[in-house]
């Protein structure tokens, strides 16, 4: 478990504590290292992430995407060799998302760690993957490249990454009929 990071999609920060305490917490509570070597190892993840001298705000001092790379920081205070992000940039706006994006694939370079992204952003994940798996409902229904996957001959793939909806039947008649039948 010492070797695996989580990323949450809403950071899971602990708002009591400071960005630097927060990056800590893991070091504190896995390791046996003294208090200096955790604070040097706790502000340098935070200056990998670029929140360099934020170490003594607290959460909420923090902007959306600040707060995803305080996350992130944390994640990979431990080194882990395997990172788990869940919806990497739900709530940032395009260009934040893209930034978080290019942090993302510097970090798994520089620090040799295999990532999974759970996420619906296509552009995100058509951007840090190698292999990506479409879900629907709970079924794989394909893994494979980039390319193999843009280019499935699978139509509920192409509705997915072509944002092209359902039929959905609406039937406000009888929806009105079965309400005042109810009330009635």
């Amino acid at each position: 478990r010492r070797r695996i990071g989580v990323s949450f999609q809403g950071g899971a920060l602990f708002t009591s504590m400071t960005v630097g305490e927060n990056v800590a917490l893991p070091l504190r509570e896995h390791t046996r290292l003294d208090e200096s070597t955790i604070r040097i190892m706790s502000r340098l993840k935070l200056e990998v992430v670029n929140l360099g001298g934020f170490q003594d705000l607290m959460p909420s001092q923090l902007s959306g995407g600040m707060v995803k790379r305080a996350t992130l920081a944390r994640a990979i205070v431990m080194d882990p060799r395997l990172m788990f992000f869940d919806e990497p940039s739900a709530g940032l706006d395009p260009v934040v998302s893209a930034e978080l994006d290019e942090l993302i694939l510097q970090l798994r370079g520089a620090m040799r760690m295999s990532i999974v992204v759970v996420t619906h952003e296509l552009e995100s994940a058509f951007k840090i993957a190698d292999t990506i798996t479409v879900l629907d409902q709970g079924r794989v229904l394909m893994t494979g490249t980039v390319a193999e996957v843009r280019a499935a001959d699978n139509e509920r793939i192409q509705d997915l990454l072509n944002r092209r909806p359902r039929e959905v039947e609406v039937n406000v008649d009888e929806y009105l009929r079965r309400l005042t039948e109810e009330q009635g």
